[in-house]
């Protein structure tokens, strides 16, 4: 191996660059700025190349002469035929015009097309699905006996039972951080006693539900649309057809089902934790007592506000228990699309519940008002 060298001769009327050595990667890497140094004063002038001494020539040393001509044949270059075929490589795959192009206007165009495409056929996913489920319920209603009780119950216990200790922590602490703002707010207009109008209607009508689904899609949302994700890369439920098994009968409904009955339950226990929250919180900032404060929360909280924060509880699970399972059917089978359809799932069955959560806000602005 020899160094890559470049000698000037300046005795003719038309200097002459005469390059020696092994100009590839391995060679360069010790003299490839001084190189590109004398390279770059040479590239504008007539000179006479010579590249005949030169003994291995790889496309980093082309590249690098390449660009120290212009990207285009110097007037006088002598080298042998197998480097001219490197050069000729390296011209082809880089463009003698560089400069970047001109933006597409219609780029934006394509690009909001197919996010509109991508929501089109995810919505006559969801569609299809539900319009599948509808009809295994009524499957299940002329066959009981084949009602999944298994699989309802474990996912009952999974995303209900098991979920209870985090729902409990995050309503409690929510309860009174709610209530320690409110307190500074309310006591400087004399207003203490309304700060069980206030955590009542937020925590029983709005903060309760809201957690709770968020917190049901981040934790059992993310974890169905793993498990049918992985189903699909290990081919497990192309097994399941194979042998004749409903998917939507085994997989997806009674994860659905489960949802929505172990969320209107957690909107009630996150909602009683914050409230146990809020009250310890207005007893120690505003000497609020205990008594009063269960005394006075079923007068100016309604029963119709209970029954608003169940109900949307049940909108939310069935909500998240149909966006998992769907972006769970649609992973393919790699490692990248089981991260990404995770992804996907958890942020979208979010937003979705938020944009619920306001028509639900929108339409019940009447009721639940205390007396």
């Amino acid at each position: 191996m020899a160094t890559a060298t470049l000698d000037i001769d300046d005795g003719s009327a038309v200097g002459e660059a005469r390059l020696a050595g092994d100009w590839t990667l391995v060679e360069l890497s010790a003299t490839l700025k001084t190189l590109e140094s004398r390279l770059s004063t040479l590239g504008s002038s007539e000179v006479a190349w010579n590249l005949l001494s030169i003994g291995r020539l790889d496309s980093v040393g082309a590249l690098l002469l390449w660009r120290a001509w212009g990207r285009q044949w110097p007037a006088k270059v002598q080298l042998s035929a197998a480097h001219r075929r490197v050069f000729e490589r390296v011209g082809s795959i880089v463009p003698a015009d560089a400069s970047p192009a001109a933006p597409d206007p219609a780029r934006l165009v394509l690009f909001l097309g197919q996010i509109a495409l991508k929501a089109w056929h995810n919505l006559l996913g969801i569609v299809t699905l539900v319009g599948q489920l509808v009809l295994d319920i009524g499957y299940l209603c002329v066959h009981p006996r084949e009602i999944p009780w298994r699989e309802f119950s474990a996912t009952l216990y999974k995303s209900g039972a098991q979920a209870l200790p985090v729902i409990a922590l995050i309503g409690f602490l929510i309860g009174i951080v709610l209530s320690y703002l409110s307190s500074l707010q309310l006591k400087a207009y004399g207003a203490d006693v309304f700060i069980v109008n206030l955590l009542g209607i937020a925590v029983i009508r709005e903060l309760g539900p809201v957690l709770v689904a968020v917190l049901v899609a981040g934790r059992s949302g993310s974890a169905m649309t793993a498990q049918i994700g992985v189903m699909r890369v290990t081919e497990e439920i192309d097994a399941l057809a194979t042998i004749g098994v409903s998917r939507s009968l085994r997989l997806v409904l009674p994860k659905v089902l489960a949802l929505a009955v172990a969320t209107p339950l957690l909107v009630v226990w996150c909602s009683a934790a914050g409230l146990i929250g809020g009250m310890m919180s207005a007893h120690l900032q505003m000497d609020l007592s205990y008594g009063y404060f269960i005394d006075t929360l079923p007068k100016v909280v309604p029963v119709a506000n209970l029954l608003i924060g169940m109900a949307k509880g049940c909108a939310f699970g069935l909500l998240v228990g149909i966006f998992a399972c769907h972006f769970g059917l649609r992973i393919r089978p790699n490692t990248e699309s089981l991260s990404v359809g995770t992804t996907t799932s958890v942020v979208t069955s979010i937003t979705v519940v938020i944009v619920v959560d306001a028509v639900f806000a929108v339409l019940t602005r009447n009721m639940g008002l205390p007396l």
